[in-house]
């Protein structure tokens, strides 16, 4: 095993982190390997949290993990910027200049080799070309599309109050277009923040007239990923919440006042927030060369590596990995969900083992442990695959809350052990005790 073998991560999700976390206590500590993190951000939060962030039911603050930290407490080493090229023949990847909030150079242009690629830098929401989402929807992609969401419900709210004048109906509706778990878990949690928001002294609101929340999806039922039974429940709980559901609704258009959909309606809305639809970023079609699917991922053999180049590794949303329909996989890829990048992350310390001591590589096999969506405070919905009954199981309410928590749990011991992970919950639970129960700035 060579000592100067570098193994170099791009994306600092769920699934690199985790890697990088793990490989510099395998590899780096001992000095047997050179282990490189590479993120265009500081700092790491765990996507299906953006939702809470959005709402304002999370505070960014207490969940975020800082990458110079995380490096230099595992082991490895972190590189901030954006990947922007690739150089397999020399076998290096290119980075741009990370830049300040006044577009200063605070990094320059990097050139950073490897032995052993990783790419990992998760997914987009895919507008499917619908004129106007660009310019007047929000996103959920990013810690930041999350804060700005947040900061405009506020602002919102704020404005509403304090005008002289009637508050009109397209003030304080919430349109939010795709009914996935992303979708409905916004849904849901905007319903009750926004109240209590409104709660803290903005009493020229009338919550129950006033804030209206809207789910939008273009298939027959929200959650068309999941069992019809989970659909039916969610979309009976969401509904009693007060939140408006409209299936079979396709968004034509999205407006600055609004939306209009395929059959002529137009619905007036302050805040229209795209999550249909996912697809990798558009620069890695055709990236150095590596074969890419219709919506940007990165082809990848069972083993993980690219089809072209075996000396680059693609895992998680970004990457096209074949799965049978029964481990869960549709049109025979892996489903991108965080439960497959916390599985690939493993099987990918596994890879790197054998690869740096010349064993043969084993093929990935995606299991599923099924989906959980959470409703905030009110409820969760969700259904177990497998496990020790041997078929699929429909869960509600507290036991699926649970479940829910111990999802996140599983990634915060994977990166930051037991004892901190402990820790943490426990200074999480002593700060909501004084602080708003929502988060107003």
């Amino acid at each position: 095993m060579s000592t100067q073998h570098r193994i170099v991560i791009v994306g600092g999700g769920a699934g690199g982190l985790e890697l990088a976390t793990r490989l510099g206590h395998t590899y780096g500590r001992r000095n047997r390997a050179h282990i490189t993190l590479v993120d265009k951000n500081r700092t790491h939060i765990w996507k299906p949290k953006l939702h809470e962030i959005a709402s304002g039911s999370m505070d960014l603050g207490d969940h975020e993990v800082d990458y110079m930290a995380q490096a230099h407490w595992h082991h490895f080493t972190f590189r901030i910027g954006e990947l922007q090229g690739l150089d397999r023949q020399n076998k290096c990847i290119e980075l741009g200049p990370y830049l300040d909030e006044h577009a200063q150079p605070v990094t320059p242009p990097q050139k950073i080799a490897y032995d052993t690629l990783v790419i990992c830098i998760g997914s987009l929401s895919n507008d499917f070309g619908t004129p106007g989402v660009k310019q007047h929807a929000l996103k959920l992609e990013t810690q930041h599309d999350a804060k700005a969401f947040h900061s405009r419900m506020i602002n919102a709210c704020i404005r509403a109050h304090n005008q002289s004048g009637a508050i009109h109906k397209r003030q304080l509706h919430a349109v939010i277009i795709g009914a996935g778990a992303t979708g409905v878990e916004l849904a849901a949690e905007l319903h009750r923040t926004t109240r209590e928001v409104v709660a803290f002294g903005l009493d020229r609101i009338d919550a129950d007239k006033d804030i209206k929340v809207s789910l939008l999806e273009a298939a027959d039922r929200i959650l068309p990923a999941l069992h019809p039974r989970l659909s039916k429940a969610t979309e009976h709980l969401i509904t009693r919440l007060g939140v408006q559901v409209l299936t079979s609704a396709r968004v034509m258009e999205v407006k600055p006042t609004g939306i209009r959909l395929a059959d002529g309606r137009e619905i007036e809305s302050e805040l229209v927030v795209w999550a249909a639809g996912v697809k990798a970023p558009d620069f890695l079609k055709e990236f150095g060369g590596l074969e890419t699917n219709q919506i940007n991922q990165l082809v990848v053999h069972e083993t993980l590596q690219t089809t072209r180049d075996p000396n680059i590794f693609a895992l998680g949303d970004c990457a096209a990995c074949p799965c049978s329909d029964a481990d869960g996989g549709r049109a025979g890829i892996v489903p991108p969900r965080a439960q497959a990048a916390h599985q690939q992350a493993s099987h990918m310390l596994g890879q790197i083992k054998r690869r740096l001591s010349n064993r043969p590589l084993k093929p990935y096999r995606y299991r599923d442990f099924g989906s959980l969506v959470s409703l905030g405070k009110f409820s969760t919905v969700g259904n177990m695959m497998g496990g020790l009954i041997g078929k699929n199981l429909m869960i509600e309410g507290y036991f699926a809350k649970m479940m829910y928590l111990s999802l996140y749990k599983l990634h915060e011991l994977a990166i930051h052990g037991a004892f901190k992970t402990a820790l943490y919950t426990m200074a999480r639970v002593i700060t909501k005790q004084t602080n708003p129960t929502v988060k107003l700035h």
